[in-house]
């Protein structure tokens, strides 16, 4: 994982054959360090505490080590944490905790990283409380369990602090562990990012032949591109300015760009060690797309960077570039070079690269930085996103995604970003289901529609090309954020004007006032009032100008009058006229003296079509409109009788392990015990009784009192009506019996061979049947969904999903997303159902779901939704042994 000074270590678990790096370790130690950690000066660890130290069972005992590859040792260990379980009551389950951090490395913040990687250890094996023994003295320990945003309580006595601290995560340990890893990460790729000595390397064979080898190729390109424009980059080349032995002899750089064979690329990250060197740009394929063994040089790559303290960006990647004045930074293929402007780019492969900053050098749109990560073994999207979010030369994120490898983390950190600056995303193919050689990407069992609910959740904006993608950049560039949807429209003819109108329209927006020609030969004095008039004040929120002449020659007097009144006024202004492109010079204007941003060149962009003006300025608006809104809170279920802070976690773990624990393939839970799992969470299921006879279904009712329900047991027919698998509201034994005869004798001809099974159950309040569900998904993790039972679900897949952690509006927009929705609010006349009911349900399930990882599935159908309450009337779940999330609770880099 990185640090906080943006360089890198490995963590593990300690194993038998550590134990003389672990006494190396104690001896390099301070006498103030290591008193701070055994209360007494102890230069040497005894031996029988040190084979104690080294020798742990993961369960009861466990201990995690980091370590950095050594001078004179294959690693050293810069740093130690363990726990020894002290209370092995179940549900209660206490261990004690004890860190060791090397001198060298204290205030790097990797007290705090083994604390999370040690947290979710123990979590993992049912500890929820750490307790730990600390000297007053030992400041640095004590402020890593106070700002882990843990609940912690600390008492003294006889001089030592005993602080005990609640694993269970809280909404501050989340937000303290993304603000970690947003300020790490995002120190990490500023060392990349502000290189200034590059270190070229090639192949190591000279090998020059009638036809060179694409390594040799991408080496002579790098240096025809740096000679082409240097920026303020130094370009070292391997055997040319510099060797190995001048590296070896005390030379640095900031960066290597590699295009070798695999392995000697791996030789030359090996070598790099000690130079000084933040990361290594490897532009040569020929890694994971070749197969298994493809992986693991990769998987071996990774760990050579990462043991050194160094990022990797692709293989196969394009490069980087930044325009920071003063500081740019050039270690691309690129020849030329987009001009400084406020756009970060990203992409992944070569060729979108090659793709985006053409066309931003085309459209005069200008770049902060780019970045191409190739296969992204290492870095990603979600890396230099880190780093846009307070890069104060980047305003607008662009993405090209060909594979977003942990959706989970891109939606937490694309969701932050979007509030303070515009992100825009291409994702290959419509679904993101496209997987190119070289990638590695988790399968997904999630609807093909997922990725565009986890894009809307994090606020992004989804644009389907290129095309589209620069589209939208140029309005956020280089226009401010409309205030709203109003439209002026300023059109040479009727025609156009309608056309328009009509986009404005499907886009979502408001046409303001009928609009108005203004035919391209206009006199200036009838522009200068139309103009006036539609940028008068509060006229609208934004402008679209389009002019086509179709017999007079083009003049620019209209394109310059609405410059200069986009200037005045801050007004957002679209332009698609004949011969404009982009961001041209007779759409730019000087902010007037006396108005805010005075002397302050704006732009207005250019669109080859009126349709893709409007759109790109639709998209900009509901931008806008989600920066403003309140995006609530996460939710935290409502205080319950018996349930503690709305959810009992410890009780519900506990529960998981023990079926588990008889069920190691896992299984679907009977009706106690789903009952009992669901009741941790604050939710009751209606009980129910199953009955193979009319006799048993009277009887039972009988208990359950009148009147009842009648359902067939089996999946297929329990909630089909319409086949006699449902009957309802029977009150009184005579039809109950009758009503169980006909529907037995149904069950065994619709599904022969089979003992049909019936369950009675007390009827609940009437109200609107829906559903709920959650699927553990291999790659987006916990996927919760939402629809109105009946057809719309069955036939019509009308239903709407979210990724947890949920807020309150997610939920709210998820039980009003589904087309169905109508009934829930009064439709054709009945009564309202209590939606604040059914979404206090959906909101427990998604916290349960987030919760439990072992949650394979979860379906409550139906949830019977009355004009007061809503009823779980059966619940299916299933459980399996935990898969590890894409994005778990604790800071690591791909491995």
């Amino acid at each position: 994982m990185v640090l906080r000074d943006g360089s890198t270590t490995h963590v593990r678990p300690i194993r038998p054959e550590d134990a003389d790096a672990l006494q190396r370790f104690q001896m390099a130690q301070s006498e103030r360090s290591t008193y701070l950690r055994f209360f007494a000066a102890l230069q040497r660890i005894p031996d029988r505490l040190l084979t104690q130290l080294v020798t742990v069972d993961h369960v009861r005992r466990a201990a995690l080590v980091a370590v950095r590859p050594g001078t004179e040792h294959a690693e050293d260990i810069v740093g130690v944490t363990r726990y020894d379980v002290t209370d092995d009551q179940p549900g209660r389950r206490t261990a004690e905790v004890a860190f060791n951090i090397a001198d060298a490395l204290q205030g790097q913040g990797l007290g705090s990283v083994l604390l999370e990687h040690i947290a979710a250890a123990a979590r993992e094996r049912g500890v929820h409380r750490f307790i730990a023994e600390v000297l007053p003295q030992n400041r640095a320990m004590l402020g890593v369990f106070r700002e882990a945003g843990y609940d912690v309580e600390q008492h003294l006595d006889d001089g030592v602090v005993t602080v005990s601290v609640d694993l269970d995560p809280t909404d501050r340990s989340r937000e303290v562990m993304a603000d970690r890893e947003h300020r790490t990460e995002a120190r990490s790729m500023q060392g990349l990012l502000s290189a200034r000595r590059v270190l070229l390397v090639g192949p190591a064979d000279g090998g020059a032949g009638d036809t060179p080898e694409i390594d040799h190729l991408l080496v002579a390109r790098v240096r025809e591109a740096y000679a082409a424009d240097p920026g303020d980059t130094e370009l070292l080349v391997l055997g040319d300015d510099v060797t190995w032995a001048d590296l070896e002899d005390g030379a640095t750089v900031d960066l290597a760009v590699v295009a070798a064979p695999p392995d000697e690329v791996i030789d030359a990250v090996r070598r790099l060690r000690g130079t000084g060197a933040h990361g290594v740009v490897v532009l040569s394929a020929g890694w994971a797309e070749t197969g298994p063994a493809g992986v693991a040089r990769r998987r071996e790559l990774l760990r050579t960077a990462h043991g050194a303290g160094m990022r990797v960006v692709g293989p196969a990647s394009y490069g980087l570039l930044t325009n920071v004045p003063g500081a740019s930074l050039r270690a691309s293929l690129a020849l030329t070079t987009p001009r400084p402007g406020r756009v970060g780019l990203f992409s992944q492969s070569a060729p979108t690269a090659v793709t985006a900053s053409e066309t931003v050098k085309r459209r005069g749109l200008g770049l902060s930085t780019l970045v191409s990560a190739g296969h992204r073994a290492d870095v990603s999207g979600n890396d230099v996103m880190q780093y846009w979010q307070d890069d104060p030369h980047t305003d607008v994120v662009c993405l090209y995604l060909e594979t977003l490898g942990n959706p989970r983390k891109f939606s937490r950190i694309a969701r932050r970003l979007a509030l303070v600056k515009p992100v825009v995303v291409v994702v290959a193919g419509r679904h993101g289901s496209v997987v190119p050689p070289g990638h590695t990407v988790r399968a997904t069992r999630a609807p093909r529609r997922m990725l565009d609910e986890v894009l809307r959740q994090s606020g992004v904006i989804r644009a389907e090309n290129t095309h589209q993608l620069m589209d939208v950049a140029q309005v956020l560039a280089h226009q401010p954020l409309p205030a709203g949807g109003r439209v002026g429209i300023l059109a040479s003819s009727p025609s156009l004007a309608a056309l328009v109108a009509d986009a404005v329209a499907a886009a979502g927006l408001t046409v303001v006032g009928p609009p108005e020609p203004l035919s391209a030969g206009a006199p200036d004095d009838e522009i200068a009032a139309a103009v006036d008039a539609l940028y008068g004040p509060d006229a609208c929120d934004a402008v679209v100008m389009v002019s086509v002449p179709v017999v007079l020659p083009r003049t620019d007097a209209m394109a310059r009058a609405v410059a200069l009144a986009a200037a005045r006024t801050g007004r957002t202004t679209v332009v698609s006229a004949l011969g404009l492109h982009g961001m041209p010079d007779v759409l730019a204007a000087t902010v007037p003296d006396g108005l805010p941003g005075a002397g302050d060149e704006i732009r207005i962009p250019a669109f080859s079509t009126p349709e893709d003006a409007v759109w790109a300025l639709g998209e900009v608006v509901r931008y806008a409109r989600w920066r403003a809104q309140d995006h609530g809170t996460p939710v935290r279920p409502a205080l319950r009788e018996g349930v503690s802070d709305g959810v009992a976690r410890t009780q519900a773990r506990t529960l998981v392990e023990s079926l588990l624990g008889r069920h190691p393939e896992g299984a679907v839970l009977d009706q106690d015990a789903a009952t009992e799992l669901l009741a941790c969470y604050g939710l009751t299921l209606w009980g129910s009784r199953s009955v193979r006879t009319p006799d048993e279904a009277v009887a039972a009712a009988r208990d359950l009192g009148w009147p009842v329900a009648l359902k067939v047991a089996s999946p297929a027919l329990r909630h089909r009506a319409d086949l006699g698998g449902v009957r309802l509201d029977i009150a009184d034994a005579e039809d109950l019996a009758e009503d169980a005869e006909r529907m037995l004798a149904a069950a065994s001809a619709l599904l022969p061979g089979t003992d049909p099974v019936l369950e009675v159950q007390a009827m609940a309040p009437t109200g609107v049947a829906c559903v709920v569900r959650s699927v553990e998904d291999e790659l987006f993790g916990p996927v919760v969904s939402f629809g109105v039972a009946g057809d719309a679900v069955d036939l019509l897949d009308d239903v709407t999903h979210g990724v947890p952690p949920l807020t309150d509006v997610d939920v709210a927009r998820m039980v009003r997303g589904v087309r169905a929705a109508p009934r829930l609010f009064g439709y054709q006349g009945a009564p309202a159902a209590d939606v604040a009911a059914l979404e206090d349900v959906l909101a427990r399930v998604s916290v349960m779901a987030e919760d439990l990882p072992e949650l394979a599935s979860v379906e409550l159908y139906p949830v019977a939704v009355a004009e007061r309450g809503a009823s779980v009337l059966h619940a299916t779940i299933r459980l399996r042994p935990a898969e590890r999330r894409t994005d778990a609770l604790r800071r690591a880099l791909p491995g």
